[in-house]
């Protein structure tokens, strides 16, 4: 008789992160930044030469892309928060986030992409102000590290989309 051999897995229960999904990145000037998981179509690693110039728009853009079929703009984030840094367009690629709002994509190019965490909601707040030209597209921040006020600065996928300073920036050319 062959002996009975135990088969059963030892199953562990998943750990539940808490909090929700985010995209962690950085601006030129080295400010970090974060977008909900939701918000974001895709991230994507563009060519300087595959983002398409276009002719007479405001310099906040970059020019457009092909995204499946779909054309869309790219902006340059950092120069629309009004953000200190300078964007390096001189290598070979930039990180562009895909953000969704009501059926529209807007690419944000960025200087650096970070992590994936999960941020627990219920510790966000204001912990310092923001620059006043950033602060419109704040909704929240997170404490990263206690002993030097580093945050994380959530931004609104909404106020992005609604931003008044589309216009007022293209007039300006």
């Amino acid at each position: 008789m062959v002996d009975s051999l135990d088969l059963s897995l030892e199953i562990k229960p998943l750990e539940n992160p808490e909090g929700e999904l985010h995209l962690r990145f950085f601006l030129p000037s080295g400010v970090e930044f974060a977008l909900p998981a939701t918000s974001i179509a895709e991230v994507l690693q563009q060519t300087p030469d595959s983002i398409a110039p276009i002719p007479n728009a405001s310099p906040i853009l970059l020019g457009a892309i092909n995204l499946r079929g779909k054309v869309v703009w790219v902006a340059d984030l950092g120069q629309f928060l009004g953000d200190s840094g300078e964007l390096n367009t001189d290598r070979p690629t930039i990180p562009v986030i895909a953000v969704e709002y009501q059926n529209l994509v807007l690419g944000l190019a960025i200087e650096k992409i970070g992590d994936m965490d999960w941020l627990d909601v219920e510790k966000l707040q204001m912990y310092s102000s923001p620059p006043e030209n950033m602060a419109p597209f704040i909704s929240a921040q997170w404490q990263v590290d206690r002993e030097s006020d580093r945050v994380l600065n959530l931004l609104e996928t909404s106020e992005i989309f609604q931003a008044s300073r589309w216009a007022t920036r293209a007039m300006a050319i």
